[in-house]
């Protein structure tokens, strides 16, 4: 969190804000927050840069700036990109435009990172491909689940074999498809791999359309929160009832990752 619907959202919502704004100052509240150069040569290099583009993959947002190279950031677990906010209380790094607004990273516990990189190479080749690409088909998520003896859960939160997905959008989209977490991934039958296909770009695709997530701090660029928590039927569900047959949501651990399932619907 935030995972691919989150990271969409902020991206597509930073466009018109930043785009052709060139970057006047940086100032750093948390120092740990730049991965690499050092503090000093990132603020040299990055300062009076222009921002010329904005784009994502996986979890990962890439500035493209003047010149060349890429300024990269992870939100990582609680990290946001916000316009301007009231509340500076978590921000760990802001960069200063020449419209005179100014982009925070907020992050309340200090896990999201940044870093210059002359392009996305390096991040790009260790991920899965895109689930809400044209190139992510039933046949492609047949072989990538293939001779796997991993829970399918795991293998949904690993980013070299789908790229975006994290926890509670796995635990969603197992429940729309009615698969268990713990189902080993190599074992789905061909109709199985199929309704995984359909839910993964279904809940995805819904989520994007109500702007994110905002189950605990992601929040979007102009503070709003989104809202496709409302509709979850499972993820965080401790307490709630399976909107299909009634059953209490339960919550198992599957690889050290909180799961919420219903176990009518969900066997295994």
């Amino acid at each position: 969190m935030p995972e691919l619907p989150e990271v969409e959202t902020i991206k597509n919502e930073l466009l018109p804000y930043v785009v052709g704004r060139t970057i006047t100052g940086v100032a750093l509240f948390w120092d740990r927050i730049v991965r690499s150069p050092s503090v000093d040569e990132f603020i040299s290099q990055v300062v009076g840069r222009e921002i010329t583009g904005l784009r994502r993959r996986g979890k990962y947002l890439f500035f493209v700036l003047g010149g060349d190279g890429l300024l990269v950031m992870h939100m990582k677990m609680t990290g946001s990109l916000l316009i301007n906010p009231a509340d500076d209380r978590f921000t760990r790094a802001i960069f200063y435009l020449d419209n005179g607004s100014a982009l925070h990273f907020w992050d309340p516990r200090k896990f999201g990172v940044m870093w210059l990189a002359e392009d996305d190479s390096d991040i790009s080749r260790k991920l899965g491909p895109e689930p809400l690409g044209d190139e992510f088909t039933v046949e492609v998520l047949s072989q990538l689940l293939k001779n796997r003896t991993a829970p399918v859960k795991p293998v949904l939160l690993d980013q070299s074999v789908i790229a975006g997905i994290g926890n509670m959008y796995a635990d969603e989209t197992l429940f729309d498809s009615q698969i268990h977490p713990m189902k080993p991934a190599g074992t789905l039958s061909t109709d199985e791999i199929k309704q995984l296909y359909g839910s993964i770009r279904k809940v995805l695709s819904k989520a994007l359309d109500k702007k994110g997530a905002s189950v605990r701090n992601y929040i979007r660029p102009d503070g709003n929160p989104g809202t496709a928590h409302d509709e979850f039927n499972v993820a965080h569900g401790v307490g709630k009832n399976c909107p299909n047959c009634g059953t209490p949501i339960r919550r198992i651990v599957v690889r050290g990752r909180g799961t919420y399932l219903c176990p009518n619907c969900q066997r295994y």
